[in-house]
């Protein structure tokens, strides 16, 4: 049985390990785990059968942004993204509808159907930087 787990975590099986006494916590990415629990800087997660631990650098319960910069950078760049997507796309939608100053009643109109455009691109980009810097990740921590 291999006791490292591709994100580079600890593999404890519950059998070594039945109990884990720590708080269980929303902070952190759950990977498909049933529940995850947080120690200071020790990250684990449940998956019925085993446990999946590793450290963190920062502990996201003293410094937030330090642990989105340091430990889960693909978050912090997904969010970003997505707010500049958001930002720039309705912007430029702002300026087309200046230009033509069209009064659309009709949901299904284009200046109706424009306002939900910049929250899609947004969502896109944050979904696809998110996706692509977490890959870039763990072909590092592969290669370390």
């Amino acid at each position: 049985m291999n006791f490292v787990d591709d994100d580079g975590s600890i593999i404890v099986p519950k059998s070594v390990r039945p109990i884990i006494e720590y708080s269980e916590t929303v902070l952190g990415a759950r990977s498909g785990a049933l529940k995850q629990f947080r120690a200071g800087k020790l990250h684990i997660r449940d998956y019925g059968s085993y446990y999946s631990v590793h450290s963190d650098k920062i502990n996201p319960s003293d410094d937030p942004l330090g642990h989105l910069v340091v430990d889960a950078p693909e978050y912090l760049i997904g969010i970003l993204s997505g707010i500049f997507t958001y930002s720039i796309v309705k912007r430029k939608i702002k300026m087309n509808s200046k230009i033509s100053n069209s009064n659309s009643t009709s949901l299904f109109e284009s200046d109706n159907r424009d306002q939900f455009l910049p929250y899609i691109a947004g969502i896109v980009a944050a979904y696809t930087s998110h996706a692509f810097i977490n890959s870039v990740k763990k072909l590092a921590q592969r290669r370390s």
